[in-house]
């Protein structure tokens, strides 16, 4: 390992060389209160930017072990020094030259607080120091460039200057405000046990009082602050929580079981329901969301027309179709409404319910395991799944047929069987709680357990008047799901039909936003999985469909047996091992949302 003054001389001797030359400087600085790695140095200045990496030692950061005690509190605080680098480099980096010249950047962090590889916590082996933690922090740079030639003063005025500066801002404890990064961790660990305990009293999710649900736009995910109405519980639906640190929480518990979610347009229904699926995540302080939790495998469900389905057994929805194609084993290079919505429960209880392949280690000799055992039980692999459903994304042929309907259209006609008929079926038989935001179809009162109305965004519990008027006007409907909702059934995808080749490389992905990707030489459209919150995660997903393949695709275990072992692969040894160098933009995703994107290969093919 060299050090500083080496890398500022040796940058200086590159001035006005090839761009290429900058290859040179890869490996290993001491800058004496940090050390700098260069992993990768970008071929041209248009390329993807450098990957640089600093390691802060424990008795430099000096960061107190209650920081970081337990694995909430220690993705909570990488994800807060993420956040500071990230100010202080834009408040520092500027652009150098052509391309992506002078840019020091970090992973961009949404609302979301999750478990990334941009920074780690690094624990000290010194018995004077114990009790203090360093950091690693991953980041990009863009080299500075004139044309296709270094510029080696400006590099070394950035390798040099820059990022010592930014360093000291943002990975070390003494600069920093102490109370606003206690508040950050505090806030995401009070998160996580609040969504510890919903099973336990019989809830599927927990709205805090004073919450702000409404966004500012559709594409600005903060706190709407003009004319925002803070969230009330209902009297009869509050329930109280005494979190770990912030004390007594107080606020709507959602019940296990049907809950619809009514009230006239524009008044807060589908915001509601957008706060309570994204609340399988930790949000930051001050989102106005950040004690909205919801069990860890509630998954959103749509209709997606056009999407492509592979042998997914949809018969407990639809069955006799025309020409008389299979629906026990249903493929589809463009699915209709009904078909793709039916296809995406079934998949998400596929993977939810599908049986766990244990044993294969002992995870107790783990010491990631071990250290993280509060990540491992709020996982969404130990709870049941909840399905939300928003009316306004539903296929209405799928959601509801009613009693006149029924006279005019035999149900030997018919062949799907609508989500009212099955959505009892779900909870009874497999205990899959369901949560409908429904403002056109008052039919869905027969089943519900719970009726919440939204009125200017502010609930209300109509649970006995939504009964009384289902008994006043009797609908009288047939009931057409049978007795039981019917069989899961597993498939076995087909190691062949998943390829990430392109050409002569034997792996090319790509994400091109938070809700497509290049996969060999497929395009993976996600836009319809409204839970994957971060284009980290879209990144990671890529990487982990090349390591299901690689790893685990044999064409004998089960689409959910392979994404439970790729669940706990990661969880036993981290993301870094879905690549093979260090990478810094890797966020932490569900086995749903993997699962979503390998159904949606076009090329896949399975054996059920």
């Amino acid at each position: 390992m060299t050090d500083k003054e080496n890398l500022r001389r040796h940058l200086l001797h590159l001035d006005n060389r090839n761009y290429k030359a900058y290859k040179d400087i890869q490996g290993s600085y001491d800058f004496s209160e940090f050390t700098l790695i260069i992993d990768y140095i970008q071929g041209d200045p248009f390329a993807s930017p450098s990957k640089f990496r600093v390691k802060v030692p424990p008795n430099i950061a000096r960061f107190p072990r209650e920081l970081f005690s337990s694995c909430s509190r220690e993705i909570a605080l990488c994800d807060y020094l993420t956040r500071q680098f990230d100010k202080a480099a834009g408040s520092i980096s500027s652009k150098r030259g052509s391309g992506k010249s002078g840019l020091i950047c970090v992973t961009r962090c949404g609302q979301e607080v999750l478990a990334r590889t941009s920074a780690f916590i690094i624990s000290s082996a010194r018995s004077d120091i114990e009790d203090l933690g360093g950091v690693e922090l991953r980041f990009t740079v863009g080299l500075p460039a004139g044309g296709r030639s270094i510029l080696g003063r400006q590099a070394a005025a950035m390798l040099c200057e820059d990022i010592p500066e930014i360093v000291g801002k943002s990975l070390q404890y003494a600069n920093m405000n102490a109370a606003e990064c206690r508040h950050h961790v505090e806030t995401v660990e009070d998160a996580d046990w609040l969504r510890q305990q919903l099973a336990e009293r019989g809830l599927v999710a927990f709205v805090a009082d004073g919450s702000i649900l409404p966004r500012r736009t559709g594409a600005d995910d903060r706190p709407l602050l003009k004319n925002a109405v803070p969230f009330q519980s209902p009297p009869s639906l509050k329930v109280e929580f005494d979190c770990p640190n912030r004390g007594l929480i107080a606020g709507m518990g959602i019940p296990s079981g049907i809950t619809l979610i009514v009230g006239g347009g524009y008044h807060g229904k589908s915001t509601l329901l957008r706060a309570i699926e994204l609340g399988v995540y930790n949000r930051i302080p001050e989102d106005g969301r950040e004690f909205v939790v919801t069990n860890p495998a509630a998954v959103k469900i749509r209709a997606e027309d056009g999407r492509s389905v592979a042998g997914v057994d949809i018969s407990p929805f639809i069955n006799n179709l025309p020409q008389g194609r299979d629906t026990a084993q249903f493929s589809t290079e463009n699915a209709s409404g009904s078909t793709s919505q039916a296809a995406n429960i079934i998949e998400a209880l596929e993977v939810g319910l599908g049986k766990k392949e244990e044993g294969r280690r002992k995870k107790e000799a783990s010491e990631y395991f071990v250290k993280n055992q509060q990540l491992f039980s709020n996982s969404e692999k130990d709870s049941v799944p909840v399905l939300l459903i928003d009316e306004d994304t539903a296929a209405t042929n799928f959601m509801i047929r009613d009693r006149r309907m029924q006279e005019l259209i035999a149900k030997e006609k018919e062949p799907i069987t609508p989500f009212i008929d099955k959505v009892k079926q779900l909870y009874d038989d497999l205990r899959v709680s369901t949560i409908l935001v429904m403002g056109g179809s008052g039919d869905y009162f027969d089943v519900a357990y719970t009726v919440i109305a939204m009125d200017n965004f502010q609930a209300y519990d109509v649970t006995e008047q939504a009964k009384e008027i289902a008994k006043k006007y009797a609908i009288d409907r047939n009931a057409e799901g049978g007795k039981h909702f019917g069989n899961i059934s597993q498939r076995v995808p087909i190691p062949d039909s998943l390829d990430p080749s392109r050409g002569r490389r034997d792996v090319r992905v790509k994400v091109r936003d938070v809700d497509e990707m290049a996969f060999g030489t497929e395009e993976i459209d996600l836009a319809a999985v409204e839970q994957i919150a971060d284009r980290g995660q879209l990144r990671s997903i890529a990487a982990a469909m090349v390591y299901a393949k690689q790893q685990y695709m044999d064409g004998k275990r089960t689409l959910s047996e392979i994404t439970d072992l790729v669940m706990a692969d990661i969880n036993d040894r981290g993301m870094d091992i879905l690549s093979p160098f260090p990478e810094g933009d890797f966020a932490m995703f569900r086995r749903f949302e993997l699962a979503a994107a390998i159904n949606r290969l076009r090329s896949l093919i399975v054996d059920s």
